[in-house]
């Protein structure tokens, strides 16, 4: 990939931290930059220790501000290295910014700037041409659920004040507002601005949909979650102002002065809240309405995953998927998704319409969430794929929208018997393309170990036979125990090597071991017997007990998932 010049790598670099920052589960990308000499080991040591995702994004822009400051003449080597192959694939925001370098869209903002420096008198250098290379699509198979990340908030970019003489000794970029008092711009026509602008209230971020405010609709996305201008002002701390057409700006011009000019479309904001409930990210549905208040509150609640009961049952209430009590299955069980008065009859044996009452959180009925608004019921005349799915839509709610080992989304085959979903490559055994092109029901690992174990140990096993027999005869055990490490170590803290990202972890222990390495060794079968497969998994805890003696938060993480291991392995192979 050929990359266009500097100074328009610069500038792209400025436009995208935002979304780079917001990236999920950032720790291999900054891996990246850490190996390629990007960043010092000390920024590297904090970053990658940070567990709040609000302040791991607060310092993983952080990185690329002092990045941009710092280290400007190293941005061709920047862009190479996270544009791997292997990185591409963990983060589709970095799909997203290659795709635009790639088809040209990225000059559109470039060509603004010069069009407003000729009007001022000033002159600048010609961009290079772009190849437009085209990216091939990859036919995708009728087995594979995508989900990848949503738009990303809208960056903005401010005219930083310079003196002509600190202008002629710098060729630092300088960004200018793309409205300035008393001129009119055509940049509103650019395909870059048809549907969507960036919006700020004070530091809050978001995206403002033309189309839905002309109809008097919640029309600014932020936080994943449609807002009215109304909600944005008060989420964004100007609430008091209640004056949103001077609070809500783009490109630091008001929206008011945007509609005086008629380049945006108004109408009259009535109460009526239009609630978008995506199940799947990068697909949008139709708007779903509801009346509420118009002087209602923001929702308090942040939380995207409640943990809920019902009687003895118990599971875990996606927001994104919530639409009504017999609409969107937005309740995930140990076996399944359920939608709210299916979970009250599982719990209870019968059908119970008071499902407001009976699921609790936190001790609560679930009615109180609905109460404050963090959890909105759509209308009975909404038409979006919650509440009026098609075939399709109801055999994409059956299974999780994010992969099982590694807990990111993307491209994922699901299971046909439970509702787990996996990367074809986080999955074991890998799942190549000959399986995702066979129409035929697959089962994961588990559902197939499972179903297998009825039958494949009818008699009790000692412990020392089983380990020094040949792990040829045991796959399906050794890769369900280390699929269930990798699910069961949600912070990822034990699948990478700890001396990547650890700087004295090599002078404390030798021997260093990880579960991506462990499977690694599966696959390429390195192991000759059970006991080699069952030594490698035991050194990952006796490391993480010997390198943290002074720290009881990790060594309890690693007395749990020993634990997890040593009964599941005793459960596997039919142990007394």
């Amino acid at each position: 990939m050929e990359l266009p010049a500097d100074e328009e790598l610069l500038r792209f670099f400025h436009c995208s931290k935002t979304e780079m920052s917001c990236m999920e589960n950032p720790h291999t990308f900054v891996r990246q930059l850490r190996d390629h000499n990007l960043l010092p080991e000390e920024s590297y040591k904090k970053v990658i220790r940070i567990k709040s995702k609000e302040a791991l994004k607060k310092g993983l822009y952080e990185v690329l501000d002092r990045l941009e400051r710092e280290r400007s003449q190293s941005i061709k080597m920047f862009w190479r290295c996270v544009f791997k192959e292997t990185i591409l694939n963990q983060y589709p925001t970095l799909q997203q910014l290659r795709s635009s370098l790639l088809d040209g869209s990225f000059h559109l903002d470039a060509e603004i700037r010069e069009e407003q420096e000729d009007t001022n008198g000033g002159k600048r250098k010609e961009p290079s041409e772009d190849e437009n290379a085209e990216i091939p699509m990859t036919a995708k198979k009728k087995k594979l659920k995508n989900v990848s990340q949503c738009d990303d908030e809208a960056k903005q970019s401010e005219l930083p004040s310079q003196s002509s003489a600190q202008k002629k000794r710098s060729k630092k970029i300088c960004f200018s507002p793309l409205v300035k008092t008393g001129e009119e711009k055509d940049f509103w026509a650019w395909p870059i601005y048809k549907s969507n602008l960036p919006v700020t209230c004070g530091t809050l971020k978001g995206s403002l949909n033309r189309d839905k405010l002309s109809k008097g609709e919640p029309c600014i996305l932020v936080k994943k979650q449609w807002v009215t201008p109304s909600e944005f002002e008060g989420l964004g701390e100007k609430k008091s102002a209640k004056n949103w057409k001077m609070s809500i700006r783009c490109m630091d011009t008001p929206l008011g002065k945007l509609i005086e000019a008629g380049h945006l479309q108004c109408v009259n904001f009535r109460g009526v809240h239009k609630a978008k409930k995506s199940l799947f990210s990068t697909e949008n549905i139709k708007d779903s309405h509801r009346e509420v208040d118009p002087g209602a509150q923001p929702e308090q609640n942040n939380n995207s995953v409640f943990n809920v009961t019902c009687g003895e049952l118990t599971g875990k209430l996606h927001k994104k998927r919530f639409a009504s009590g017999t609409s969107g299955r937005c309740i995930r069980t140990d076996t399944s998704w359920m939608s709210p008065v299916n979970f009250v009859k599982e719990a209870l044996g019968e059908e119970n319409t008071s499902w407001k009452k009976y699921i609790l959180f936190q001790g609560d009925p679930l009615g109180v969430l609905i109460e404050d608004n963090t959890l909105r019921i759509h209308s009975l005349l909404c038409t979006c794929r919650l509440c009026s799915p098609t075939d399709s839509d109801q055999e994409e709610q059956k299974n999780d929208d994010e992969c099982c080992v590694c807990k990111n989304e993307g491209n994922l085959v699901v299971c046909d018997n439970c509702p787990l979903s996996f990367h074809p490559t986080c999955h074991l055994p890998r799942v190549d393309d000959a399986i995702l092109s066979n129409p035929r029901p697959w089962d994961c690992t588990f559902c197939v170990f499972k179903r297998a174990q009825e039958w494949r140990y009818s008699d009790v096993l000692e412990s020392n036979a089983v380990l020094s027999d040949q792990i040829s005869k045991h796959m399906p055990e050794c890769q369900y125990l280390l699929l269930c490490l990798f699910s069961a170590d949600d912070d990822q803290c034990f699948a990478t090597n700890p001396s990547s990202y650890v700087k004295d972890y090599a002078a404390v222990v030798k021997t260093p071991m990880w579960l991506c390495e462990i499977a690694d060794r599966l696959e390429k079968k390195r192991y000759r017997l059970v006991g080699d497969f069952v030594s490698d998994v035991q050194l990952i805890f006796s490391n993480c007990a010997l390198y943290n003696k002074n720290n009881p938060d990790f060594i309890n993480m690693g007395s749990k998932l020993k634990k997890l291991f040593d009964d599941e392995f005793k459960n596997a192979f039919n142990i007394c």
